[in-house]
């Protein structure tokens, strides 16, 4: 008679009886394993979800509103109209009951314990602010997320930088100095408006939306930490960002500790790829222009002009001012940026009174190319982060 092997699954564990004979070593072991990554792989979804319903029970008096998956496929008219998609997952446009639109973000990788969700929504919906996306709501039926935010139907700041047709030249410098003091005061109210001090990590030209009237709002909050306004600098297990827009300090705790100046550090190379109307490392650029941040300190430090889309008696005031701005915000160490408050200042004054900024890389066995040194780093040092705090 073949052995009768009997397994019970209890709250408290695994329970396992056999009679009937001898059972194998190794058939024992396979099936105890089995069950167990089983069992524990539904415990962790099961503490994961409980998280985060804790956290929507608490969150429940404040807006945004929760909506149901139904109600989702409802908005969205059956995901009918993608506006974009990532690694994040997939947003349509969608439509409330009262005529106004909404882009709804549909987490269709949804990883981890829920803490980029809890990060998003707890962070973005208690902000109020004309330069900040507003969460209109979220869903959280089951293991389905997703987060619902007002539409803003000019798309990102990516499209018209980067574009070398007709829309971005559309903006002209007048417009691009006020997306630049909108975006500063954005950061400078999360740094110093809120009741925590909200640290983004992300900001970049994809991060930033624009309104009917290109009024600039930042989004993406999922990789935002949270501290006390007088926390001198925050504390990171790895790296956070995106290539390119990553402070060296988040990289490497060599140039110093991470805090809100690693925004500011963000928020000066979008501002300067601003300027450039490109990519700040652009290989097909002329050879003294690969690295723009490099090329625009050469000229400004000795003193020739910058004729960049110049078409208007004050642009080339406004372009050399911003130039300026964003090469202050870029310097190599966090102490020597400026804060936010203090950009919006320098963005709002006059910029025949800016002065300018040291070269942003000290200068290092030699030499100081901001482009060498930047590659580097980014290069060998994303992976492992040296903790010196």
């Amino acid at each position: 008679m073949a052995p009768l092997v009997r397994v019970i699954i209890k709250n408290s564990g695994l329970v396992l009886y056999s009679a009937g004979g001898t059972i194998g070593a190794f058939l024992l072991v396979g099936t105890l394993v089995a069950l167990y990554y089983v069992y524990s792989s539904n415990r962790i979804k099961k503490e994961n979800q409980a998280t985060i319903e804790k956290f929507l029970e608490d969150y429940r008096a404040l807006k945004p509103t929760r909506f149901s998956y139904a109600e989702i496929r409802k908005i969205t008219n059956q995901f009918s109209e993608k506006l974009g998609e990532g690694g994040y997952g997939t947003v349509y446009k969608g439509k409330l009951s009262n005529e106004i639109y909404v882009a709804v973000k549909v987490l269709n990788n949804f990883k981890g314990n829920g803490e980029e969700f809890i990060i998003e929504v707890g962070t973005i919906g208690r902000i109020h602010h004309v330069n900040v996306v507003r969460l209109v709501g979220f869903c959280a039926d089951g293991f389905r997320k997703a987060l619902v935010y007002e539409f803003l139907p000019n798309d990102s700041l990516e499209k018209f930088i980067f574009q070398a047709g007709s829309k971005r030249n559309t903006l002209g410098w007048k417009k691009l100095q006020d997306i630049a003091l909108g975006i500063a005061k954005g950061i400078e109210y999360l740094h110093q408006g809120c009741d925590q001090q909200i640290l983004h990590f992300d900001i970049k030209p994809h991060n930033i939306l624009l309104d009917h009237n290109f009024n600039p709002k930042i989004c993406d909050f999922g990789l935002a930490k949270l501290c006390c306004k007088e926390q001198s600098g925050v504390s990171m297990t790895a790296a956070r960002g995106t290539i390119g827009y990553i402070a060296p300090e988040v990289l490497s705790r060599n140039f110093g500790r991470v805090s809100y100046k690693s925004d500011v550090y963000s928020f000066g190379m979008l501002f300067l790829e601003m300027v450039g109307g490109r990519k700040n490392n652009d290989p097909t650029a002329n050879a003294s222009q690969v690295y723009f941040p490099e090329w625009i300190f050469n000229q400004l430090s000795q003193g020739e002009e910058l004729h960049i889309r110049i078409e208007e008696g004050d642009d080339a005031t406004i372009l050399k001012k911003l130039a300026i701005v964003g090469l202050w915000c870029i310097q190599w160490y966090p102490t020597d940026r400026p804060s936010m408050k203090v950009v919006v200042q320098m963005l709002e004054g006059d910029g025949n009174n800016l002065t300018m900024p040291p070269h942003p890389v000290p200068a290092t066995n030699g030499t100081n190319s901001i482009a060498g040194i930047h590659g580097r780093l980014h290069q060998t040092e994303l992976a492992v982060i040296s903790e010196l705090e």
